[in-house]
Order: structure tokens, then sequence, then C-alpha cells
């Protein structure tokens, strides 16, 4: 594991995401997070879950009665393996993932196109800054609504104990089909966290 993850005994998987040892960037959402979104969020048609990882925000996205597809480009013992969503061309009427951070552009490229109904990525809040963000995203396509969490997620490799909370703030960023243009900024009550972790 990478030696700098865990300092004076803290633990900073949110600062670190590269601690994970079975593959890249690689952490596997917090249950309550994807709650959030299908409390708040309501999804008509199938739900494709294309980063699903070991099938951690499949579970909870099948809780909305909807069709889920899982896949990965990594074998996580879930869903389909050697899915590479950044060159696939088969859409969903929805689709909702946590996608690898390094490639965070990459999937809004694709997945904003494949995306029949919504498009919603879980991303730091910081995604809204940068420049070059503002000129191949946020003035072409940018998102419908963006909900900041008021509770901070905290990521975690599989099998690590549960310590603290993160320091990094996270939204969803949903693009929806059928909202008129503009982004609207909501805010998720907090409690998440409490009703929804084990």
């Amino acid at each position: 594991m990478d030696a700098t993850y865990n300092l004076n005994g803290g633990f900073k998987p949110t600062i670190k995401r590269f601690a994970d040892l079975s593959g890249p960037d690689f952490f596997p959402t917090p249950p309550w997070a994807t709650y959030a979104l299908i409390d708040n969020e309501k999804f008509k048609g199938d739900i494709w879950e294309c980063a699903c990882g070991d099938g951690a925000m499949s579970r909870v996205l099948a809780e909305t009665a909807r069709p889920v597809r899982s896949s990965d480009l990594y074998d996580r013992g879930f869903g389909d393996i050697g899915v590479d969503f950044l060159t696939a061309s088969r859409g969903a009427d929805n689709i909702i993932t946590n996608p690898p951070y390094n490639s965070a552009e990459a999937f809004v490229a694709n997945g904003v196109n494949l995306a029949k109904r919504k498009f919603a990525l879980l991303l730091r809040l910081a995604f809204l800054e940068g420049a070059n963000r503002a000129r191949t995203i946020f003035e072409r396509c940018p998102p419908s609504r963006v909900w900041v969490f008021s509770e901070r997620i905290t990521f975690y490799p599989t099998g690590v104990e549960v310590k603290g909370t993160g320091t990094t703030a996270y939204a969803w960023f949903v693009w929806d089909k059928d909202a008129p243009s503009g982004t609207e900024l909501r805010w998720f009550k907090p409690g998440y966290k409490a009703r929804y972790s084990q």
C-alpha cells in the first residue's frame, strides 16, 4: 500500500486516491452517497453503471426498480468486464457512475452523448474549476444540476477500517436531457451518512 496513505494514524484516502492495490483509481462509493442521488433525482428507463468496480453503486441503483447494467474496464468481480466506456457506442436511458478521476473529462464527453435521459457523475466539487473545462465542457454542455454534499465523503479501499472523514468536497453532476438550459446548484440535506451507513 502507498506509504503516505496512513500518516501519524490519519487516513487520507481522498487526498491519495491512488492508494488502491488492485488497479488504477479504484475507490468503492459509500452506499449513502448513491442513496442521496436516487432520493433526489428520479430516473426513468434503464441505468448503466459504467465503472462499477465491485458493484457498490450498482447494488444501490438496483433499489430504484430500474434495470441496471454494470460494467467495468477492470475485473473487480462484478458486472461485465473489459468494457471501456471511453470507446463505447452503446447507450442507455441513464448513465450513473463514480468515474476514475484521471478520466472524468473524457467520461463527460462520451456520457452526454450516450445517455438518452440523464447522465450523473460523482466528482470532486472542484471539477467546476479550470479554464480548460470551462471551454470544453461548461460552455458547450453544462450540467443541469450540481448536487453538493453537505457531509464529506471518504473513499476507502476495500477492507480498510473506516476512520474519520475526508477533506475533499464532492458533488453529483447531473446532465438532464429534459431540463431547461442552465445549471442549478442544489444541496443534499445532512443525514444521509447516518441513515445509510452500516
